[in-house]
Formats: structure tokens, C-alpha cells, sequence
């Protein structure tokens, strides 16, 4: 009877251990993140879909509320961090997200979160995990079923 006991408590101090490592290593991975969200990227995040359906495929249409219509051909300024489009150190095309790369997009209760596609008015940006700001024109994708995002930032640069 003693050596189960002693082998219970021996396999419960293992996994405790285990936990306080394994725990102690994510939190060292898991980078600190500033919030992005301001009123831009929450009439960004509003932008929902129409399905239709045409033959056997069903169609996504984006359909755009009127505080996001609003925005249409403005000059917007948008904090967020890079999410590259293409590998390699310096991007002229990219997509702009409120949540770092190195964060999982795909997890957590909100599904995934609201990114644009950013085009630098002119050279590239240096790829960083570090927030940026860019200023530019938000525009939509007038047929965005044939690739790039609904939701685009022409004409970027970056601001301090």
C-alpha cells in the first residue's frame, strides 16, 4: 500500500513540475501585444457577407455597413501589426491586422481578426513584429471573388 501511495505522489509532483515548466515557457514565448482596436478597425470588423448561391457553390459577397461606407475614399490613419503576403524582409504590398503574426489568428472566441491589405505609396516597409501606423486611403476591392482583400489602404505610409 505505501509504494502506491509513494508512486501516486511521486507521479502528481511529476506533473506538477511538468506544468510549472511548461507553463513557465509559454509565458516567456507568448509575445506582449499592445491593443489596436480604435473606431476605424471596429467599423473594419463590421464588414460582414451576403451568400448567395450560383450552381452548387455557395458565394461570399461582402457587404458593407454604413459607418464602414462612411469611411470609403477617406484618409485613414490604422495602427497595427504586419502580417507579410510574400516572404522576405521588406514588403511594398502587405496585410495590416490588429493582432501580432506571431498570435494565433485562427484561435480564441472572435474568429479571426479584422485585417486590411496595405499598398505603400512608395518603396517598402522593413517587416517588424513591432506595431506600426500607417496612413493612407481605405478603399474597397470592387471584385474581391478574384483575390486580393475587400478592404485595402492605397497610397500608405508610415507614420510616426
Amino acid at each position: 500500500m505505501k509504494k502506491i501511495v509513494f508512486a501516486v505522489c511521486l507521479m502528481f509532483l511529476g506533473v506538477s513540475f511538468a506544468k510549472a515548466q511548461i507553463g513557465n515557457y509559454n509565458e516567456a514565448q507568448v509575445p506582449d501585444h499592445t491593443p489596436m482596436m480604435n473606431k476605424t478597425w471596429e467599423a473594419i470588423d463590421k464588414m460582414m457577407y451576403k451568400v448567395s448561391t450560383q450552381g452548387n457553390k455557395k458565394v461570399y459577397t461582402p457587404s458593407y455597413p454604413p459607418a464602414l461606407k462612411k469611411l470609403e475614399n477617406t484618409v485613414v490613419d490604422l495602427p497595427g501589426y504586419m502580417v507579410p503576403l510574400v516572404s522576405g524582409r521588406n514588403h511594398s504590398t502587405f496585410m495590416l491586422s490588429v493582432l501580432p503574426i506571431a498570435q494565433c489568428q485562427f484561435c480564441g472566441t472572435n474568429g479571426i481578426p479584422p485585417m486590411v491589405e496595405i499598398f505603400m505609396k512608395k518603396g517598402t516597409v522593413k517587416f517588424t513584429d513591432e506595431p506600426i501606423k500607417i496612413k493612407g486611403k481605405m478603399v474597397f476591392n470592387p471584385e474581391p471573388l478574384k483575390g486580393n482583400a475587400e478592404i485595402q489602404i492605397v497610397d500608405a505610409v508610415i507614420i510616426n
